[in-house]
């Protein structure tokens, strides 16, 4: 598909999606560029736009693996989570939605215009409410997050802190009756603390590919006959339970120091240590010089 294919959905229409539809206030209007086939139920991926290499790692790692079972990743093409999810999603093949506060026409943000110009030419669909060339407003974006969940079966918040953008989005999902999944994350992190809460108030932890599969089975996502057990984890697993270094930094982000004392390690050691796994990709540095989980892609 090529050129600049733009299209205006209207509520009660041919063409309109039925899952928006069915939502409480789905837009009259929906402007769009793009494959209009793309606009079916799918998973939508948020979190948060300063996002930490954890929260980047599990937005693409879980958006890679939606793509690859053929379900749609849909979110906002915002900075952060957000553009890690989409881009995953169409590395591995898949299509995605993105959603935006400003005209479907608008690069917004700027640093997603490759993103959304692969999602114009064919690769997804941007849509929005707003008419074409209408510049974007902090007033649009609660309104748009409505359209994120309504345009899904199921909304996964990878990384959200307390307060955050990002509950718009998980309560316009619950209103509309769709599930709401999220990523577990440190209690020692504030960033983590909303999708902790989430957990706690009913949202289902994903942990895992098993923990996505069974997720997207139940909300309609996936066939009846799509492997519900994934025992691709059992080596990294394995490895895990028995390599000490590894472990303690998958447990909590942590410096280098703290490694030497809490372990026993004398420095050069630890440093070594941390480097083989740093280039296995199995952990990453962070910009506050402390370790943490680093997925695989």
């Amino acid at each position: 598909m090529s050129g600049d294919c733009r299209f205006v959905l209207r509520l009660g229409e041919d063409g309109y999606p039925a899952q928006l539809a069915m939502t409480p206030r789905p837009p009259r209007t929906l402007y769009g560029i793009g494959d209009a086939s793309t606009l079916c139920p799918g998973l939508a991926i948020i979190g948060s736009r300063k996002a930490t290499p954890y929260g980047l790692d599990c937005a693409a790692w879980f958006a890679r693996r939606a793509a690859r079972e053929g379900v749609v990743v849909i979110s906002g093409a915002a900075m952060g989570c957000d553009q890690a999810a989409q881009r995953a999603a169409l590395e591995a093949g898949g299509r995605s939605v993105a959603v935006l506060g400003c005209g479907a026409d608008i690069d917004y943000p700027a640093r997603a215009r490759d993103l959304l110009d692969t999602l114009r030419s064919g690769a997804g669909v941007v849509v929005s409410e707003f008419p074409w060339g209408m510049p974007p407003a902090r007033g649009h974006f609660p309104a748009r997050n409505r359209i994120i969940a309504g345009l899904s079966s199921a909304v996964l918040v990878v990384e959200a802190a307390l307060p955050s953008g990002t509950f718009s989005t998980a309560d316009h999902a619950l209103e509309a009756g769709r599930d709401v999944l999220a990523v577990p994350g440190s209690v020692f992190f504030s960033g983590s603390a909303g999708c902790n809460r989430l957990i706690r108030q009913g949202a289902a932890p994903v942990c895992c590919d098993e923990d996505l599969l069974d997720s997207l089975w139940a909300a309609g996502l996936l066939g009846e006959d799509t492997p519900r057990c994934i025992g691709a984890d059992d080596e990294r697993l394995a490895t895990e339970s028995t390599d000490p270094v590894l472990r303690a930094i998958l447990a909590e982000p942590v410096a280098l120091d703290r490694l030497v004392t809490s372990l026993g390690l004398d420095a050069a050691e630890a440093l070594r240590a941390v480097a083989l796994l740093e280039s296995a990709g199995a952990v990453a540095r962070y910009p506050d010089g402390r370790y943490g989980p680093c997925m695989r892609r």
